[in-house]
């Protein structure tokens, strides 16, 4: 199914100043038209919808016809997966639009329906297609070669082709491919179990904060209190959630541990060195990307530290302890927008991205790409997706805030990324894989925040902005990696025997955020409690995902501190960093996602990267500190 890409983001309902409850949104039937998506560019109607849905149910085995003759010749083979692409992409277009239409409204139960209806059938024909892979690496990489020489109008999958036959020596035969593919059903029970448990079963507890407010402390409330600005309601917050966590760590242990064996069984049925290895091959990404990321943030814990007691001295605290760690550390400043003052700025922040980007995203923005204001049943968050042949889009729940600006530029880097990519390659090139999507979007965050800078000259502004820049530089690239290194760690244990207990994984865990956040050193306390925080993390059931987070944000700082480069060359200047950027953007999967990287001039497979966002980071801290000393003169 095509991408799919989702922002989790917490909605205040503040619309262009105004302060609204969810109660009290306004209804979706008020919201005008240039501030909905156009459903209508994918099907006309609900009843369209449905006539197509019931069009495509007869099509579906179509596939069947080329069970067991995809090595007849290169016309049959070309045909083959011709039908698969053609009936793929007409599967997506459906689900994208169901899902869309449910989005709208979670409590419309017809659209959940069709939504529902859409699932049911592209896993028919993901089933009803499932014999390809295995049939075509039977067929062979010679024949598959002789294909592709023969038939020209294969070149469009020979990307696809390549990287398929790179799973011959971790395929088994079809009756084995077949057990495996029967016990994989059973990879996901250890998420499945934590998820039902987290979100259903567990008994959160309540705490009186000190005004009196009651609160019951589930995840999202969590994570709403532990910004509290008084230090007695964090340490009440942390202290009664974790504690709750450390009651059940056995139970949590026990789940993650399920998955992990998950992995195992994946990497000896399949023979693969390790667990990393496996998980990575998918997207032929080399495991030294995943160490040297690991090994890049340790040797570069020093600046995390800078930022720790940088963020202790303007807090005015006399030691910094984990519980301090998501306050505030400068005050708000009311920064509100409009949907349209949110557009023209980011249009303003991507400028050095071209006119052809500008204005194509702009053309989306007055067009039916994004869906902005929240309103009752609509599903929370953002995200970006797309169907090739039409157009990005996007949800938002515009409420104003700066955040949320940011947010638009974030999900438009997606989205530009998906129009570039579909308006490029064929369908089969034109998806993307998720080692490079983050990059498109942090880097139009990256140009919001220069452009911010730029025109804001208001010190404590500039504090706002820079100390927000810092702190997703730590949850993103520090963070993320503690929660890489931990995930290696606990398969790395397995790998060896030994056992995975939810107490090692609190104590092994409890290590590494002393290591990070330099506990022995005096930088910030992390009490022996934090240890069970790994618990209340979802992400590790994903199997080797969070890395990317980092490796993201490392790769499009990088890129764009040379467009950065470009334009201090003044204007009318070729701009070599941005062309191959945007050569990046354009090319879908036609390469490897490492491969990709590199042709937009970074190299993920060395410390380079890193040392550019080091010393991004680093500038930021010696430009507040600046800010910090000229009032202290005052």
């Amino acid at each position: 199914m095509s991408r799919f890409i989702l922002l989790n983001t917490i909605v205040a309902f503040l619309l262009l100043g105004m302060t609204l409850s969810a109660a009290h949104a306004i209804e979706r039937s008020e919201v005008p038209a240039n501030l909905k998506w156009k459903t209508s560019d994918l099907y006309a109607s609900d009843d369209a919808w449905h006539a197509e849905h019931a069009a495509l149910g007869k099509r579906v085995h179509e596939i069947d016809a080329y069970k067991g003759r995809l090595g007849e010749s290169a016309a049959t083979f070309y045909a083959a997966l011709e039908l698969r692409s053609t009936l793929d992409l007409a599967l997506t277009k459906l689900y994208v639009y169901a899902s869309m239409r449910s989005d709208e409204d979670t409590r419309d139960s017809r659209a959940q329906e069709m939504n529902q209806l859409a699932e049911n059938l592209y896993v028919d024909f993901a089933t009803a297609a499932s014999f390809m892979r295995p049939e075509i690496l039977a067929v062979g990489a010679d024949k598959v070669r002789g294909f592709l020489a023969a038939e020209p109008k294969l070149a469009p999958y020979k990307a696809g082709l390549e990287d398929l036959l790179r799973y011959a020596p971790h395929t088994l035969s079809a009756a084995e491919e077949a057990i495996a593919a029967r016990a994989g059903r059973l990879a996901g029970a250890g998420g499945n179990i934590r998820g039902v448990f987290a979100n259903a079963e567990m008994k959160w507890p309540t705490v009186k904060l000190s005004d009196g407010k009651e609160v019951k402390l589930d995840a999202a409330a969590y994570t709403q209190y532990r910004q509290l600005p008084k230090r007695e309601d964090r340490d009440l917050v942390f202290r009664a959630f974790f504690t709750a966590h450390k009651e059940w760590q056995n139970t949590y242990g026990a789940a993650l541990d399920a998955a992990v064996q998950t992995h195992l069984f994946n990497r000896d049925v399949h023979k693969f060195d390790s667990c990393l290895e496996a998980a990575l091959f998918g997207d032929n990404i080399p495991t030294t990307v995943y160490h040297q990321l690991v090994k890049d943030v340790n040797d570069n814990l020093p600046t995390l530290h800078r930022y720790l007691k940088l963020r202790q001295r303007m807090m005015g605290l006399p030691d910094l302890r984990y519980e301090d760690l998501y306050a505030s550390v400068v005050e708000e400043v009311d920064l509100r927008y409009t949907p349209e003052q949110a557009q023209a700025l980011v249009l303003e922040a991507v400028a050095p991205l071209g006119k052809d980007y500008v204005t194509v995203l702009g053309d989306g923005f007055r067009n039916g790409w994004v869906d902005w204001i929240p309103t009752p049943g609509k599903r929370s968050g953002a995200y970006s997706t797309g169907v090739y042949g039409v157009h990005p889009y996007q949800l938002q729940n515009f409420t104003g805030m700066y955040d949320e600006v940011s947010t638009v530029a974030h999900e438009s880097g997606h989205s530009m990324h998906t129009y570039l990519a579909d308006r490029t390659q064929p369908y089969p090139t034109h998806d993307y894989a998720t080692f490079v999507a983050e990059v498109a979007s942090t880097l139009n965050e990256n140009l919001l925040l220069h452009r911010m800078l730029a025109t804001t000259k208001d010190p404590k502004t500039r504090l706002f902005l820079l100390s927000t820049h810092l702190e997703g530089l730590r949850t993103t690239m520090f963070r993320q990696t503690l929660f890489a290194e931990f995930e290696l760690a606990i398969h790395e244990k397995a790998e060896k025997g030994e056992a995975l207990s939810g107490r090692a994984m609190t104590d092994l865990y409890l290590g590494l955020v002393r290591k990070y956040y330099g506990h022995d050193a005096g930088v910030c306390k992390v009490d022996d409690l934090y240890g069970v925080e790994w618990a209340y993390i979802p992400h590790f059931f994903r199997n080797f995902y969070v890395y990317q987070y980092a490796t993201s944000i490392i790769a499009s700082s990088a890129i764009a501190n040379g467009i950065y480069e470009d334009l201090a060359k003044g204007a009318n200047k070729p701009m070599p960093h941005r062309d191959a950027y945007l050569r990046m953007l354009s090319a879908g999967s036609s390469k490897f996602p490492i491969d990709l990287l590199k042709d937009a001039g970074v190299d993920m497979t060395t410390s380079a990267p890193f040392r550019a966002a080091m010393a991004e980071m680093n500038a930021t801290m010696d430009e507040m500190e600046r800010i910090l000393a000229a009032q202290k003169k005052k």
